[in-house]
């Protein structure tokens, strides 16, 4: 079954058209154009027996004009008697022949003598032949006598109006259809960052519009909501930050010693954790879409990884520009990739972009982590005895940002056995 909405109301229309057509036609040709060919027929052999009872009543020897004369000017039949000879073959009969059985039924019921019929073919004239003591009686008569040939005619007005009418209904039904659309692109839009459209407003059915509307409401609602927490860690950062520049003036002013280079440690250490925890705070969303280039953002790790002694291969295929939210995509590609560098020695960075989907795999050599832990280490603060993202001073917040900035673009993170004996994360965003 199909899983759009769209197609799923055309076979909800159409289905029962199409099965409405089809048990008028059964019923029409059960009832209707068999019954009127039945009758059509018995009148043409009623006829013919007429005829053939005439003819035998003709003392041996006679012309039978007369009885030519009446079947041509009293019924409308071209008859003529031949000399005895045998009947023709029976030609191969259609699958789908309804004249043939009426007329050979009511001929073997009325008549009674060997026969043989011709009404394969478009001809209008219907070829009867019936052998009678010592001659053949021929007869022709008019196809449209014995079969109701117009029948056709209701079939084509009535699947004609259907069409007629399908067609109406398809294009009404789509402009209905795309009020729903509309709403789904607007609403998959803002999940991804990107703006609404100009052009979205509140249309279509009642229900629609509501649920248009009431998504207006929810998207001002959270924007007021991002734009109020954005403000409170504003103000949050410069205060927590004039407190600290403070404890460095002050640390500045007793000299050095060996108790002030811990203090001095100490708070680089709160100004690192601050950092990433405001970081991870920060809601990214209001940044605008823009095109991002791979190239350049994978490129730098080559200098970091030549940096550390390291080795690091990267492969990108396909179009290397994105639609994505540039500043926010690049910090979660070196979160990932930066953890890899630190807990590796070999590095393998793979970007496909294919269709509207990129996939980028950032494998290592590590340690790697255990299945059952994966998904913890995705959570904020969480640290692990043997976590990867545990370092001097680390915050357990690398991946969880990632992701959190992945699941904002759309798409997803999931990590994995690598070929490499390590970690493998697979980032997987619409692009």
């Amino acid at each position: 079954m199909p899983k759009g909405l769209y197609a799923r109301s055309l076979i909800i229309i159409i289905a029962p058209v199409v099965l409405l057509q089809g048990v008028v036609t059964v019923v029409f040709m059960e009832r209707h154009w068999q019954l009127v060919t039945h009758r059509l027929s018995t009148a043409v052999v009623r006829d013919i027996a007429a005829i053939t009872d005439l003819v035998e009543a003709q003392p041996p020897g006679s012309n039978y004009s007369r009885v030519i004369g009446i079947a041509r000017d009293r019924l409308g039949l071209n008859v003529s008697v031949l000399p005895p000879e045998p009947l023709p073959a029976l030609a191969p009969k259609p699958f789908f022949n309804i004249l043939d059985g009426i007329l050979s039924e009511e001929i073997t019921k009325r008549i009674g003598r060997p026969f043989w019929i011709d009404t394969v073919g478009q001809s209008k004239i219907v070829e009867v032949r019936i052998q009678l003591d010592g001659k053949v009686l021929r007869v022709f008569a008019p196809r449209n006598s014995a079969y109701a040939s117009n029948t056709h005619i209701f079939l084509v007005w009535m699947v004609g109006t259907s069409l007629v009418l399908m067609i109406i209904a398809i294009l009404f039904l789509r402009n209905q259809i795309r009020p729903i659309q509309a709403l789904a692109a607007a609403a998959e839009g803002f999940g991804r960052g990107q703006p609404m459209p100009p052009n979205f407003r509140p249309r279509g059915a009642s229900e629609v519009r509501r649920a248009s509307l009431a998504f207006i409401q929810m998207r001002d609602r959270i924007e007021r909501q991002m734009e109020q927490r954005t403000a409170m860690l504003t103000g949050v950062s410069h205060d927590l930050r004039t407190i600290l520049t403070r404890f460095r003036l002050q640390l500045a002013l007793l000299g050095e010693g060996e108790d002030q280079d811990e203090l001095n440690a100490d708070v680089d250490e709160m100004q690192r954790m601050l950092e990433g925890y405001l970081a991870f705070a920060k809601d990214e969303a209001a940044e605008e879409v823009g095109e991002l280039d791979l190239v350049p953002v994978l490129g730098k790790f080559r200098t970091e990884a030549k940096l550390k002694g390291k080795q690091i291969a990267v492969e990108i295929a396909g179009d290397p520009r994105l639609a994505v939210r540039p500043d926010s995509f690049t910090r979660m590609v070196t979160n990932v990739v930066t953890n890899a560098l630190r807990h590796g020695d070999r590095i393998r960075v793979c970007a496909s972009h294919e269709g509207r989907w990129l996939t980028i795999t950032v494998e290592d050599n590590g340690a790697g982590i255990a299945a059952e832990q994966r998904e913890e280490v995705f959570k904020p603060f969480v640290r692990l005895d043997t976590a990867r993202n545990i370092d001097s001073g680390g915050t357990g917040l690398g991946l969880a940002i990632a992701r959190d900035i992945a699941r904002s673009h759309g798409g997803d993170i999931l990590l994995s056995d690598s070929d490499l004996g390590g970690l493998r994360a697979l980032i997987r965003v619409p692009a």
